[in-house]
């Protein structure tokens, strides 16, 4: 078996000799690190994605730079996140950062610094992936190391969608093991066991459940810096929140049409997944579930969007048709913007809006959920768990 071997000397000291005088050891004048390093069989076999995985001190980062140097990703913080992408096109880069599951607009406009540690990590994540050519093996060291367990489990998922839509490659050393099941790598290696593991090509992401209640209105206030437009919320809005492992991840508002606009109709004002969840197809997901408890109830659901992540997604559905597509809106009344000098400002932005209506079966469970009245304000519980 091929080993790395680390050698040092040993500065002797009084330090050193009190180790002497109360341990055996054998070798005062120079100490050794042996890692394990039998990656046989590696060019055998067409992978994406490889995780060196153990403790603490068993040579992980030793292995990891075996493949190559571990650059660091310096962002200018005089610079929104977004710009910091300047060798990919503005449409590519919004591309880039949706599939590492940093889908926020306003998260695109802030500066590296006030990001939080998932979103820091995760555009770190984006820049070494979206830098890489197909030719480069990308190295990723103490993979999810700084982030909470179920973020770590989301941004597994949302990297190796992109890796194997890509046909890049990407090695990750990592002490959790947790992650492997979203990872889903393709090998695994640990320097304990000193030996090459390919995967079995029978896998699957874990089933995600998740919990909808009824909320407060005032519950906007946690996920209204996340979206896209203008952080107001139409105040006859019935609202649900989304928890996973009692964590709220998403955000549901639902008005009706003008009456005699559309019959029994409603849409989707509002929906937001927070930064830390996104790429995991929430939000898609819940629009299905909700609107199906609606039609299931003779009510009819329309959704109108601008996020490209969306559009991908009712387009490739069969429980969405297209209803009308504008481009264009009037800036004065998503902004409410006054001119002291020339008052309400009529101005047109070239945004484009899609428009989709929800054409797939109701739901076949209990739909009480959808019947309070929205100045109900305790949590109500639906009863029932929701698996995708």
């Amino acid at each position: 078996m091929k080993y790395i071997e680390k050698k040092q000397s040993i500065v002797n000291d009084k330090y050193t000799n009190y180790v002497y005088e109360h341990f055996d050891i054998q070798n005062k004048k120079q100490t050794v690190v042996k890692i394990p390093f039998n990656l046989t069989g590696l060019d055998s076999f067409d992978w994406n994605i490889g995780v060196i995985y153990g403790g603490s001190g068993t040579g992980k980062t030793t292995l990891l730079k075996e493949f190559g140097d571990l650059s660091e990703t310096n962002f200018d913080d005089e610079k929104p996140l977004i710009s910091n992408f300047d060798w990919l096109e503005p449409k590519e880069s919004t591309f880039l950062l949706s599939a590492m599951g940093l889908a926020s607009v306003p998260t695109w406009l802030r500066p590296y610094a006030l990001l939080s540690n998932g979103e820091q990590y995760r555009a770190s994540l984006a820049y070494k992936v979206g830098k890489a050519s197909k030719n480069n093996i990308i190295l990723v060291d103490e993979f999810t190391s700084v982030v909470d367990r179920d973020v770590a489990k989301t941004m597994s998922n949302a990297l190796q969608k992109y890796i194997r839509r890509t046909n890049k490659k990407i090695i990750l050393a990592s002490c959790h093991f947790d992650i492997m099941e979203w990872l889903l790598p393709d090998w695994t290696y640990s320097p304990l066991k000193g030996r090459l593991e390919r995967a079995s090509c029978r896998r699957q992401r874990p089933k995600i459940e998740l919990q909808i209640f009824r909320c407060r209105y005032e519950t906007w206030n946690m996920f209204k810096k996340y979206h896209y437009l203008t952080e107001q919320l139409n105040k006859s809005a019935k609202c649900f929140i989304v928890t996973w492992n009692d964590k709220p991840v998403c955000f549901v508002g639902i008005i009706p049409f003008p009456s005699g606009k559309v019959k029994n109709g409603f849409r989707i004002s509002r929906i937001v997944v927070l930064p830390d969840y996104q790429g995991l197809g929430i939000g898609s997901k819940i629009c299905d579930f909700l609107s199906s408890m609606y039609k299931k109830d003779g009510k009819t659901i329309y959704i109108k969007t601008s996020n490209p992540s969306l559009w991908h997604f009712f387009k490739k559905s069969k429980n969405w048709s297209f209803s009308g597509e504008t481009k264009g809106e009037l800036v004065s009344n998503l902004m409410k913007t006054r001119d002291k000098n020339i008052g309400k400002k009529v101005e047109y932005n070239n945004r484009i809006s899609k428009t989709y209506k929800y054409t797939g079966v109701p739901f076949t469970g209990n739909i009480d959920l959808i019947k309070f009245k929205s100045d109900v304000y305790k949590d109500v519980s639906i009863n029932q768990t929701k698996l995708f």
